[in-house]
């Protein structure tokens, strides 16, 4: 794990209550898509954890949404200022090792942002992929123009086709594919059981201290207890204890 001190470059509402957030600076840490960032915000003790959404050699995107007075304090932050960030070498999305040459991407919410990184990967690798990505409406809808020919899903209709994104595995056939899956815990638990598929699922949890001594991240795998911050944040679905 490393400190490293980020320079806001860009801190802009994309949509209501949504933000990107660029920083500058050194990103030799990250080394896939699914690793986060621990910050430290003025005034507040604990520090907040955030998904990298993608990242060059001199910066690094994140989306957050104001929920707090944590995120209601980062939205107020100016270009300019410098921001603590511990990064640490976590375990994310792996490209390497995929059973087939063919996968389907799938994001919910604030899920979505660590696709843009994976789908830049996966070209790499030249790996076929399908994206599904789904909003609560077309006000909260963000970023869907970074993926090429994406499969869209609100929950109100008002972009793409109505519905959840499980429907789009059933309606377009990718029951049978693996999968990497980012967004609400109760969206990946639905997909972990329509899909038999071994899936790559980003976690997010509260963290106490994102390097796993407090254990306040703490899930139920089949092989006990691990941290969301050390062991993951990414754990395969088959890996998981759904049913506690």
């Amino acid at each position: 794990m490393k400190e490293i001190i980020y320079t806001i470059q860009k801190n802009e509402e994309l949509v209501p209550g949504i933000f990107e957030l660029v920083l500058f600076g050194d990103t030799s840490l990250l080394k896939t898509s699914g690793q986060f960032v621990n910050i430290r915000l003025p005034n507040f003790y604990l520090r907040r954890p955030f998904s990298v959404s993608h990242y060059n050699a001199s910066n690094l995107t994140i989306i957050y949404q104001v929920v707090g007075e944590g995120t209601a304090s980062l939205s107020q932050l100016s270009t300019k200022h410098k921001l603590s960030c511990l990064i640490s070498e976590c375990r994310g999305f792996d490209v390497t090792n995929i059973p087939t040459k063919e996968v389907v991407v799938i994001g919910g919410g604030l899920g979505i942002a660590p696709l843009v990184q994976l789908t830049k990967e996966l070209d790499t690798k030249s790996i076929k992929y399908h994206t599904v990505i789904g909003y609560k409406s077309k006000e909260s809808a963000f970023y869907y123009e970074r993926f090429k020919e994406p499969i869209i899903y609100c929950e109100d209709g008002t972009l793409g086709e109505k519905g959840l994104v499980s429907d789009a595995l059933i309606k377009y056939k990718f029951l049978e594919l693996p999968y990497f899956c980012c967004g609400p815990i109760a969206m990946m638990k639905a997909i972990h059981f329509l899909n038999e598929s071994e899936g790559q699922l980003l976690l997010e949890e509260r963290m106490g201290c994102g390097f796993g001594i407090c254990k306040g991240c703490s899930i139920k795998t089949k092989k006990g207890n691990k941290q969301v911050c050390k062991d993951g944040p990414m754990f395969y679905s088959k890996e998981l204890e759904w049913n506690n």
